[in-house]
């Protein structure tokens, strides 16, 4: 007997019988991604003897388009797919029961192109939702475990993760309030409008697990795409009425006396007040204060000066001569937007970034492949699984240390020093009859010590054109008319661009959280934010975070993962509230001390732990305080649920 396919997500119906001809079959399957392919239609119709040992894929060649796939091996797959997917059509569309956990591994590992995957079965099957279930929902109600006992909650931060906390929290029947500061939700999706902005995780990775899409318009997709999702997502689950609009949430005190949280915030007129909740959930980001460069003068220009994440649509670049101070992920996506308008624009580099080859960057998704997800069942979510793997822990073994490595310092290990002669290769290739630019372009810096970004030609293309400079010469200040250099030249400008990033290690800043015997949060962490799973902080309970310390990703995943497994250990812990009559959680000292001395030593040995090069990963100490160093498996695993011997419970 098979099971029906259904789908949790409001954007996705079930599937429906396949009626497409040869043809269209054929045509559609010029455009698919192949390594999932076969996976998917063995899952589909329980045939594994698509699974060819001979049509694996290298996972060494990930980066590749096909992931490396000959010609030969490309056509090969898609004759498969088409006989296959014709027979499915012919007998009806009707799937075949759920394989056994033996037969999903192997089907998975078909898709990585090896290795066991058993024990990643589990979260697989949950995180694709491969039966149509949202499985990471709670299954609890509050009224079920605890009836008759008044809890709330409030969330700071309407952005990713305050609305799945959101959504959570009223699936487990827990009245909640979400305090944003701005006047619609999508956080970072709203807030960053300048030329080109767009995320660069793939979007079948980066959204909801239970809210897919099988229509994206383009493979990494720009922010009014992701704006108009998130916002989406706030109406279709009725998340809208909770959220207190244009709210500055300015400090937050535990009260003992009452075991609540007491938030003061002020109202877009100026006004304060305080609201109170048993429970208090941060979800402001990390990427969201902009930081502006430590030189002299910052300010004093007289001319229109703005940080990107803060882009001012009045000005007319149109002719004008242009600096540009930062060449970041923000910097990759605005300048080669900016170049073509601008009479002359100057980049002012401290630090190359390593550069990977995407071609698909800014491409739309091709009507085959958008055809392909729409109506072969399960190819959208294996091919989420791809994704999955080859930006997560199928990648992991590039960017750690080997501590025998002795290949200099622009390399950690003999896979990661191929990544880098694969990325200086292509960087060869794109800056070709330009030494002077290819010589700036190469960083001296492990790949992975740094931030990586996404180019599909753009930003050579652009500093390639004749009205465009690359400067490194370092920059003294910042002048009432302009720029001055280290070698002390003045350059006048008529508008400055701060293409500098965000102050990602200062969490929760400006807000002051006061929690037991009156400790100051900032205080307590003194410049070294760290938090226990990233979620809790010794003497302050009841409070959790949600991209806090040690969860931000360097290649391993997408920061929606890590929320997910992290508001269902935030739900964990208040069904542990709940169903003991608890009134409060604090995690113990010695567990978080213990965990964030794993994590730091694990950090150590991963590329941006190791290399000395700047980066937003560090404190101003040195420390790792954004990454984490472990695989996305652990991750999961570690939040479950809580442990409640990790945990005071009053």
């Amino acid at each position: 007997m098979t099971e029906a396919v259904t789908s949790p997500s409001p954007f996705v119906g079930a599937p429906q019988p396949l009626t497409a001809s040869d043809d269209e079959i054929r045509a559609a399957l010029l455009d698919a991604e192949l390594p999932p392919l076969l996976p998917a239609l063995a899952y589909l119709t329980g045939d594994l003897g698509l699974l060819r040992e001979h049509l694996k894929v290298d996972p060494l060649l990930g980066a590749l388009p096909q992931c490396g796939l000959s010609d030969a091996q490309q056509a090969e797959i898609r004759d498969l797919a088409f006989a296959a997917l014709a027979a499915y059509r012919d007998a009806g569309s009707l799937p075949a029961a759920p394989p056994s956990e033996h037969d999903l591994a192997r089907i998975m590992e078909h898709c990585v192109g090896g290795g066991s995957m058993h024990e990643y079965v589990p979260l697989l099957d949950e995180e694709l939702a491969f039966r149509g279930e949202d499985r990471r929902a709670p299954g609890w109600t509050a009224a079920e475990i605890a009836p008759g006992r008044a809890i709330s909650a409030i969330i700071i931060g309407a952005g990713m993760s305050g609305l799945l906390a959101a959504h959570r929290l009223g699936q487990a029947g827990i009245p909640f309030t979400i305090l944003e500061k701005n006047d619609d939700v999508g956080g970072t999706w709203l807030e960053n409008t300048y030329p080109g902005c767009r995320v660069d995780n793939p979007n079948h990775n980066y959204s909801y697990s239970f809210a897919q899409r099988h229509d994206w318009p383009f493979h990494f997709s720009t922010a009014d795409v992701l704006h108009g999702y998130f916002r989406a997502c706030a109406d279709e689950f009725g998340i809208r009425p909770h959220i207190r609009f244009g709210t500055e949430v300015l400090g937050a005190q535990w009260s003992e006396a009452d075991a609540r949280w007491r938030v003061q915030i002020r109202a877009a007129d100026g006004t304060e007040s305080e609201v109170a909740a048993e429970v208090l959930i941060s979800a402001v980001g990390q990427l969201n204060r902009p930081l502006l460069p430590d030189i002299e003068g910052v300010g004093t220009f007289a001319g229109p000066a703005f940080h990107s994440a803060r882009w001012d649509h009045s000005v007319d670049l149109a002719g004008k001569r242009v600096a540009v101070i930062g060449t970041g992920a923000s910097a990759a996506q605005f300048v080669p937007e900016i170049a073509p308008v601008a009479g002359e624009l100057h980049v002012f580099q401290r630090t190359p970034p390593w550069f990977a080859p995407t071609p698909e960057y800014r491409r739309p998704v091709g009507p085959g492949l958008r055809w392909c997800f729409a109506n072969i069942p399960s190819y959208a979510e294996w091919n989420r699984f791809w994704i999955f793997w080859r930006m997560g822990d199928g990648a992991l073994e590039g960017v750690r240390v080997d501590p025998e490595w002795s290949g200099g310092p622009g390399s950690v290990s003999a896979a990661n020093d191929l990544v880098r002669m694969l990325l200086v290769a292509h960087l060869e290739n794109e800056y070709a009859g330009r030494p002077d630019l290819l010589a700036a372009a190469i960083p001296d810096y492990p790949p992975a010590a740094k931030r990586m970004i996404r180019d599909d030609g753009a930003w050579p293309r652009a500093l390639r054109r004749d009205n465009v400079q690359l400067r490194t010469e370092g920059l003294a200040a910042v002048t009432p008319t302009g720029l001055r250099t280290a070698d002390g030249a003045d350059h006048d400008y008529d508008v400055i661009i701060y293409g500098t990033g965000f102050a990602a290690s200062h969490f929760l800043a400006p807000m002051r959280v006061t929690g037991r015997d009156g400790i100051d949060l900032h205080e307590h962490w003194a410049g070294e934010p760290r938090a226990y799973l990233g979620v809790t902080v010794p003497g302050f309970p009841n409070f959790f975070c949600l991209y806090g310390p040690n969860t931000n990703i360097v290649i391993n995943g997408s920061i929606i993962y890590f929320s997910e497994c992290g508001v269902r250990y935030i739900l964990g812990c208040l069904r542990l509230l709940l169903g003991g009559d608890h009134r409060t959680l604090d995690v113990r000292a010695d567990v978080h001390d213990a965990f964030n001395a794993e994590i730091d030593a694990a950090n150590d040995l991963m590329a941006w732990g190791a290399a000395s090069v700047n980066s937003w990963y560090k404190n101003a100490s040195g420390r790792v305080t954004q990454n984490w160093p472990l695989t996305l498996l652990a991750y999961w695993q570690r939040t479950l649920a809580p442990d409640p011997a990790d945990y005071a419970l009053d």
